[in-house]
């Protein structure tokens, strides 16, 4: 099969278009004939090897987390049919024509491919730290880069709660957010004060998705450290404050994530899909940090 390989940490350029050995499910897993692969910044940063501490890889490797697709065999136990078309999370590399996975969900008829493939990373980001801020209805909650995938999610799931929500992002993004009931805030110089004239004093709770150093910010905003939480910005050790990265991967949560979509009206906001063999310039525009919208691979 066809599939995307590094065999040593680098740039872009040391990502190839390979043909490699089809692999076979074991128990519980399936394998999944990919039809579209999710670009997440993690992606980058592991062939980059500035996480091989946290994120050790077999050379070569086959990046890719989120995979969406028709289950093409199964295993023992797999809980899933020939045929079936799921989402999830892949356990050999999405970026390929086939993938094996155990945490996958059926994908609701309602959404495409590319929607589905969005979902496991943002939706299951978002849900934990808006669980882990506690936030209440009535609040008013910060989220820094809520035009982002994760930003976008966690905003709309806030304000379905029945928050008040002040978003960062740049000038192109600031009329999305309104549509979505968003208070726009423009980020870079000043953005504290900002805040401050819209939310008419402080703010309840902070989300960082951006890890553009707004941390000492938002500590001032707040008042104290407690109810920030970033999942971008390492200063949070310096400054005691909680950095929160992983967390569960279930078929359950999968498919809570995908209620939200399908129930409950959130949007997902698309960036470009590259083909299967454009995985490097596919990376190097996330690496960019301005997609405006999900960035994936078509596979098939």
């Amino acid at each position: 099969m066809r599939a995307i390989t590094f065999a040593e940490y680098g740039g872009p350029d040391v990502l190839k278009l390979s043909e490699v050995p089809t692999p076979e499910p074991g128990p519980g897993q399936v394998r999944v004939a990919v039809r579209a692969a999710g670009i997440n910044p993690l992606d980058w940063k592991i062939r980059g090897g500035g996480m091989a501490q946290n994120f050790p890889v077999d050379f070569p490797h086959t990046p890719g987390f989120e995979v969406a697709g028709v289950v093409d065999a199964v295993g023992d136990g797999a809980g899933f049919a020939v045929g079936d078309e799921v989402f999830g999370w892949s356990e050999t590399g999405s970026y390929a024509e086939y993938a094996l996975g155990k945490t996958l969900a059926p994908k609701p008829a309602s959404l495409s491919w590319a929607d589905a493939v969005a979902l496991p990373v943002a939706g299951e980001t978002a849900l934990r730290v808006l669980n882990l801020l506690e936030v209440r209805e009535g609040e008013t909650l910060l989220i820094h880069g809520a035009s982002g995938t994760v930003g976008r999610f966690a905003a709309q799931v806030a304000i379905a709660k029945g928050l008040t929500v002040l978003g960062t992002g740049g000038s192109r993004s600031l009329d999305d957010l309104k549509s979505l009931g968003v208070v726009p805030i423009l980020y870079g110089d000043g953005w504290e004060e900002r805040v401050r004239e819209a939310a008419s004093g402080s703010v309840d709770a902070v989300f960082d998705t951006s890890g553009h150093g707004v941390l000492p910010g938002s500590v001032e905003l707040r008042g104290s450290q407690d109810r920030i939480i970033t999942i971008a910005d390492a200063a949070a050790f310096e400054l005691g404050l909680t950095f929160s990265s992983g967390g569960e991967q279930s078929r359950e949560v999968l498919e809570g994530i995908a209620g939200w979509v399908t129930d409950r009206g959130v949007t997902i906001a698309h960036g470009k899909s590259y083909p299967l063999a454009d995985a490097a310039a596919a990376q190097t525009e996330s690496e960019g940090g301005h997609p405006g919208g999900k960035l994936t691979l078509t596979v098939s």
